[in-house]
């Protein structure tokens, strides 16, 4: 689960740097709706993790190009556009080790987005936009 919610990460980053826009991203990403009020919060105006967020669903907060989940953070190596899929190569760090990882981000709507992953496993996570 810990190199996918790298993936994840990873992806929300490169999709920001593509074509489409970064304020298409911003906010605050759960697998989990109703877990949103669980997970984060803000704190002077920006977005934050609630303590103890990583007992709750999964989630992501994109604020311009940084993209952090609970335990992650990750740079995008590279992008490419294929079709209605964005696949990116990025670099992770969850403070002790740096992967490479490859994914695949497809919009499903405009608060919902999939992430998926064929390696190390198949692995594919749709994730909402909370509102915040």
């Amino acid at each position: 689960m810990k190199t996918f919610n790298s993936l994840v990460t990873a992806l929300l980053l490169v999709t920001q740097s593509a074509s489409i826009q970064a304020a298409d991203l911003n906010g605050a990403w759960s697998i989990d709706a109703s877990a949103c009020g669980d997970i984060f919060t803000k704190e002077n105006n920006r977005l934050a993790f609630k303590k103890d967020a990583d007992l709750h669903a999964g989630g992501l907060i994109v604020q311009g190009k940084q993209i952090t989940g609970t335990f992650e953070k990750c740079t995008v190596k590279s992008l490419r556009e294929d079709g209605p899929n964005m696949r990116l190569i990025a670099s992770c760090s969850d403070g002790v080790a740096i992967s490479d990882v490859t994914f695949d981000l497809t919009f499903s709507g405009e608060n919902n987005i999939t992430l998926s992953s064929k390696e190390p496993v198949p692995v594919q996570m749709p994730y909402v936009r909370c509102p915040m």
